[in-house]
């Protein structure tokens, strides 16, 4: 996304400053182009001011992080939104603060709607623009490590369960990230299996023996 303005000063590079100060960022990131170099003029009589034409074109993380403050602003909460390298060749945005919790909602669903309107946001086709994707990941108050934690407890549960009423047992509906945790989960338990069925937000796992894994062994 490109933002253009036209701006004038005393000389080239005020003008240039005053540019980036105007758009919110370093002068670094802006490309100028000199439609007048200015005139200093002669004991005050004759000068005039420098114009520049100063473009600067947003980078994709930094669209899905204006978006995510913008939501933060208009629902009036104080809060710190961040940015950051993620783990996962992935940018991670990092909301903070208390009344935080409101963007996360039940099982994170509010979080992951706002991340998936973040990454398309970030990823918005523009023409003739080249685009490389970017993949977005919202994190509010450290949730996103507490919920793997808390499933990776729920897969172990669930398949001791398995294991001792020999049956099956079938989870709630999740998202796929969260599937993929349970399914990793149980892939190091010993006699038991994991299986997806459903179909698109009614997606559930079903947790089942496995005769072909070794069973664990069980007290006496």
């Amino acid at each position: 996304m490109k933002k253009e303005i036209i701006v004038t000063a005393k000389t080239v590079d005020e003008a240039r400053a005053k540019a980036a100060a105007e758009l919110g960022v370093s002068a670094e990131e802006l490309e100028i182009t000199v439609l007048e170099e200015g005139k200093k003029g002669f004991l005050g009589f004759g000068a005039t001011d420098a114009k520049i034409s100063a473009v600067y074109t947003a980078k994709r993380a930094d669209i899905a992080l204006e978006f995510i403050r913008k939501v933060v602003s208009d629902m009036e909460l104080d809060l710190t939104v961040a940015m950051k390298e993620g783990d996962n060749e992935d940018t991670l945005i990092t909301v903070d603060g208390e009344g935080a919790g409101l963007l996360i909602g039940h099982h994170g669903e509010t979080l992951d709607s706002l991340q998936y309107l973040a990454n398309l946001a970030a990823n918005k086709k523009v023409k003739g623009e080249k685009q490389e994707y970017v993949k977005i990941t919202l994190d509010i108050e450290g949730y996103r490590a507490k919920r793997e934690q808390a499933l990776r407890a729920l897969a172990r549960r669930m398949a001791s369960k398995v294991v001792k009423g020999k049956k099956s047992v079938m989870l709630e509906p999740m998202n796929p990230y969260e599937r993929r945790i349970i399914h990793s989960e149980v892939q190091g338990i010993d006699g038991v299996s994991t299986n997806s069925i459903g179909s698109e937000n009614n997606r559930r796992i079903v947790m089942f023996l496995d005769d072909s894994k070794p069973a664990p062994k069980t007290e006496e």
